[in-house]
């Protein structure tokens, strides 16, 4: 159908508040909703990113941390909010991964619930006890585990975690007793306490309590060793070889979001990840930089999905 000079005056009525709504962006604060508790990795990253936006529109940054349910209340809160780019989730592989294979059901879709926008980071973990635990290696405690099956236990407060401390059990032929959290800090708490034994955590929320003293660091479950613990062997050299497992952060919004705003938005978490904060995150905790076009993250979000599916399957961890 042909357009008159009138429809096309009004087709592009239509169009412009899209644009100059996107040119405007942000007119008032973004509230970035985190699906774990203050003070662990995804926070972390969120506030450095937070603060690189603010540096460059003058908007505040507002944190909300929505933690619980393997992080799927953040999620869902970040699925039902507004589509118009004031509201992104900072989340990890454990919403947009993972989640969908360790449940029968979600109460938000990973996939069509949210717009991509770009990636944040990627990152190894650690594997600590506590001090007083007479293992003083992996190989140590794969011994105590062997000689007590299913009496040593771990904690885990994200997919990443878990996943993690169940792909040690596979490969290495032990078994152990599964503590959930509601985020790792939560974990760690309880670790430092005796509570539990075990746990396999983001550099972020592990390093420093292993700086302190407080927590022993065993592995490193990247495939090389961490630059910033240069002499903590990786779980791979150290007992389980072929031990391989990592986490990543990216931001997402709400599947509607206008794409002019996604660009925007890209453009300015991009932008931030070459900031102060942000930087001081990256060197801190061992976390890689990195970033991706919306299409980029979709695709890899695809790929790492499978990936977790198949070793969740592999682990024989049945959908709860």
């Amino acid at each position: 159908m042909r357009l008159t000079p009138l429809r096309m005056i009004a087709a592009l009525c239509t169009a412009l508040p899209l644009t100059v709504a996107a040119q405007n962006f942000p007119s008032k604060p973004i509230t970035f909703i985190v699906p774990f508790a203050a003070g662990s990795a995804t926070d972390q990253i969120g506030r450095a990113i937070g603060q690189g936006v603010t540096e460059q529109t003058g908007q505040s940054v507002v944190i909300e941390n929505r933690a619980g349910a393997s992080a799927m209340i953040g999620a869902q809160a970040g699925a039902r909010a507004p589509a118009d780019g004031y509201t992104v989730l900072i989340t990890t592989n454990t919403t947009h991964a993972a989640n969908e294979h360790l449940y029968k059901s979600l109460p938000y879709d990973p996939v069509k619930d949210f717009s991509p926008v770009t990636l944040l980071g990627k990152g190894g973990q650690i594997m600590v006890i506590n001090p007083s635990s007479s293992a003083k290696t992996v190989g140590d405690f794969l011994a105590l585990a062997k000689q007590s099956p299913g009496k040593l236990s771990f904690g885990s407060g994200s997919s990443s975690s878990r996943i993690a401390g169940e792909l040690l059990q596979q490969m290495a032929d032990i078994k152990l007793l599964h503590v959930p959290y509601k985020s790792n800090p939560l974990a760690v708490t309880d670790l430092l306490g005796g509570q539990i034994d075990m746990m396999i955590t983001d550099t972020a929320t592990g390093l420093p309590q292993v700086a302190s003293g407080k927590l022993r660091a065993l592995g490193f479950t990247g495939s090389e060793r961490s630059p910033l613990a240069p002499d903590l062997p990786t779980i791979s050299e150290a007992g389980v070889p072929g031990y391989e497992m990592g986490y990543w952060f990216a931001a997402y919004v709400p599947d509607g979001t206008p794409d002019d705003v996604v660009a925007r938005l890209h453009d300015l978490l991009a932008k931030a990840t070459e900031g102060k904060a942000a930087k001081h995150f990256y060197e801190s905790t061992g976390t890689a930089p990195a970033t991706s076009t919306p299409k980029e993250l979709a695709e890899f979000q695809h790929a790492e999905s499978k990936k977790w599916g198949e070793i969740i399957h592999k682990a024989g961890i049945t959908p709860e």
